[in-house]
């Protein structure tokens, strides 16, 4: 039976802004896999690339963000279908970047993450047999049990040992049935400060074989703290305040999460496992399976960069993330287990590594040295090796990629590239070609005449004009001397107000309030239409605009965006509650799978609601009932399901503080232009939509889909990309 290929994706909050890079580690992977030593994207999940039938990148020539919210109703299909979508960073020309450089893309035969070494050394296989990986393990793939330390091992290593005299009162994890090659692989990783008893555990991370972080807690320790290490572990004594949970209580979820034959794997794992206080029988070092010479150890930084292409624990972070670590550790075993010791020992480790250290050595020099000095040094310098583009690295799967679209993108050669004149002939041709080829990129066009920098500008100021009508209401009328202090109050049960101001204009006074959040706006019209508010029976409106006259549908479409599915909005939260509390107060609902809690993009201060996503709808359904009137903390909750897609958070809230500046001057100058063509410009966007619908239709079952609103970079100013994907699955839609 043939195997489903899936996507799993967190993309809820700020962590759907995806870069370029982060794209291209996507479409690299989708496209070569782990056969081609292809890492997973750090950002998403796909399961079973093997089994993907192909890759299809369909890019929106100088389309935006801002166009799919702005023709929201008119992409009927887009919304409908892809049930990820996330922010991307503006790109000048999208495809064209394919065929140059590529961010952070190695040679196919190199280590990523380090291509400064002639490919021609990492490949030529010398003496294998010195290598001490070669020499600990043999040259041929083995199981997972090959490479779980020994008991004499763990002794050797400093592992708590059951019935050691150093592990009195040690809790064991009763993992004690027999292990196979197929037993499941838990990443483990925890951070540390030192206390008045030595090493004790601040912060535990434990993921699943598919990287999915099954706990992530902070630990308050038992003594006294005599230092947080704040450098290494990020942890700080204001993090630690609000924090119960014990040692105790980690031990038990560790010993229920953990299945009898579950395989630890991490780095330097003894550690973590001391600080646990915790006995496990099955471990995969990782410090140890990527052997050296001498007892040595590589870091797990250098052989995330080395092995998987991944930076982590950069300078930039404080301190280290454990889930991260966690995750690179897991994977790292899960690529010496796939690939076996003689790919590993080819990647040349000790050679990259010194490679490495002459690097920082010579740009430290570059550093210190006078301007003027040392350019005959430079002259005799070899030249460094360009990195490859893209379609290079492509060429491994034995056939060119396809490119369609209304201009040459590609003077290399290295696609099968083909003209068009129209968006209906560059739809014909795709259905004809992309079966035939395993990466496709497809490129439409608006047309020139809609790609006009005054054109954006409208644009920009019409969806913000939209979206400042949606986040306002209207509520009234008050008795003269009417308590605002506690009209405010009782609105903000509702949500971030951005801003509150009195209507003195009518006969009684009425009250103007924006939100912060569209979800917010919608629960006072909601809930607060004909309720009683500080004396006087309220009528809640939005204001009545030409651009309104839809609101109602749009609010209908929104709800029903694929992107909101199981995600729901709560209200009321007191801003005292941390994270922490709200993962604790909510733990009880069934099937929830993310949190998420706005934060004010200027303050860092949390708002007084957040965003809850469950993996079903019926569980969403079923919290929203339970919920509604639920009292935290002493005060009472309101809920909703989502209207804004996760990844708008940012967006919406910078539109909102924009005051509309962007391209004010150029809007009054060319808004009757814009009018005259905005119906004509409708009808080509869902004209658009459907040649998409045609186009994704035809693709076979597992085929990856990614669709890309490159956004907008020019002299006038940027606008931010949007990406929607999505797997192919029996019923037409986009597996998640």
């Amino acid at each position: 039976q043939e195997k489903s290929c899936h996507l799993s994706a967190a993309l809820l909050g700020e962590d759907s802004e995806i870069t370029q890079d982060q794209l291209y580690e996507l479409l690299k992977y989708a496209a070569l896999g782990k056969c081609h030593s292809a890492a997973q994207p750090s950002w998403c999940h796909i399961y079973h690339q093997s089994h993907l039938a192909g890759v299809v990148v369909v890019v929106l020539h100088e389309m935006s963000q801002l166009h799919f919210y702005r023709f929201y109703l008119q992409f009927k299909h887009l919304r409908k279908v892809f049930q990820h979508r996330f922010t991307l960073a503006p790109s000048a020309d999208f495809p064209v970047s394919l065929f140059e450089e590529g961010p952070n893309l190695k040679p196919q035969n190199a280590p990523q993450g380090l291509t400064s070494i002639s490919s021609e050394c990492i490949t030529k296989s010398s003496d294998l047999q010195c290598d001490p990986i070669i020499q600990r393990y043999g040259g041929k793939k083995q199981g997972l049990t090959s490479y779980t330390l020994t008991l004499e091992e763990q002794k050797k290593n400093d592992y708590p040992i059951e019935g050691s005299p150093g592990c009195k009162g040690y809790i064991s994890t009763e993992c004690d049935q027999q292990r196979t090659d197929s037993s499941p692989l838990f990443g483990l990783d925890c951070e540390m400060c030192l206390t008045a008893k030595g090493n004790e555990v601040t912060r535990v991370s434990l993921v699943d074989a598919q990287g999915q972080c099954l706990l992530n807690e902070l630990v308050k320790p038992e003594s006294k703290v005599m230092n947080y290490r704040t450098r290494f572990s990020g942890i700080t004594k204001k993090m630690l305040l609000p924090v119960k949970t014990r040692l105790s209580d980690i031990q038990t979820r560790l010993k229920k999460m953990l299945p009898l034959d579950a395989v630890l794997v991490g780095h330097s794992l003894n550690s973590d496992l001391q600080a646990l206080e915790m006995i496990h029988p099955s471990v995969i070092d990782t410090s140890l399976l990527f052997a050296r010479s001498e007892g040595r150890r590589f870091k797990l930084k250098f052989l995330a960069k080395a092995v998987l292409g991944k930076e982590i624990q950069c300078e930039q972070k404080l301190g280290h993330d454990p889930t991260e670590d966690a995750r690179a550790a897991l994977e790292l075993a899960q690529f010496f287990i796939e690939q076996g010791p003689t790919k590993v020992a080819e990647l040349n480790l000790e050679m990259l590594l010194t490679a490495e250290k002459l690097a920082e050595v010579s740009q430290n020099k570059a550093v210190l040295q006078p301007q003027g000095c040392g350019f005959q040094e430079q002259l005799n310098e070899p030249p460094p090796l360009s990195k490859p583009c893209f379609l290079d690295c492509l060429q491994v799967t034995g056939q060119k990629p396809l490119l369609l679209g209304r201009q040459g993108l590609d003077s290399s050669g290295l696609c099968q590239s083909n003209l068009s004149t129209s968006n209906k002939q560059i739809l014909q041709r795709a259905l004809e070609g992309v079966p035939l080829s395993k990466f496709s990129i497809i490129q439409f066009s608006l047309g020139p005449e809609y790609l006009a920098s005054h054109l954006h500008a409208g644009l920009y100021e019409k969806v913000r004009s939209k979206l400042t009508d949606m986040l306002t209401i209207y509520a009234g009328p008050f008795e003269e001397n009417f308590c605002v202090k506690s009209v405010k109050k009782e609105f903000g049960r509702c949500g971030p107000i951005q801003s509150l101001t009195v209507v003195t204009e009518t006969f009684q006074p009425y009250v103007c309030i924006q939100y912060e959040v569209l979800e917010a706006a919608q629960l006072a019209v909601e809930s607060l239409n004909g309720a009683e508010v500080a004396g006087s029976s309220i009528k809640v409106q939005r204001p009545v605009t030409a651009a309104m006259l839809d609101c109602n549908v749009l609010i209908k479409e929104l709800e029903l965006d694929v992107e909101n599915e199981g995600v729901i909005y709560v209200a009321g939260l007191k801003k005292s509650l941390t994270e922490t509390d709200l993962q604790e107060e909510f733990s009880q609902l069934k099937d929830l799978k993310t949190l998420f809690l706005p934060k004010d993009l200027q303050s860092g201060k949390h708002r007084n609601c957040c965003f809850l996503k469950f993996q079903k709808t019926q569980s969403a359904v079923d919290a929203l009932e339970a919920i509604n009137g639920w009292t935290m903390k002493g005060s009472e909750l309101r809920s909703r399901s989502a209207l804004a897609p996760g990844h708008l958070w940012r967006w919406i809230w910078q539109m909102n503080h924009s005051n509309g500046k962007q391209g004010k001057h150029i809007f009054y100058e060319k808004m009757e232009q814009l009018s005259d063509s905005e119906q004509e410009l409708r009808k080509k966007v869902k004209k658009l939509d459907h040649y998409i619908k045609k186009l994704y239709r035809s693709l076979q079952n597992n085929t990856l889909c990614v669709v890309l609103f490159p956004g907008v970079k020019s002299m006038h100013g940027s606008q931010s990309g949007l990406g929607l994907m999505g797997i192919k699955d029996d019923e037409g839609r986009s597996a998640c």
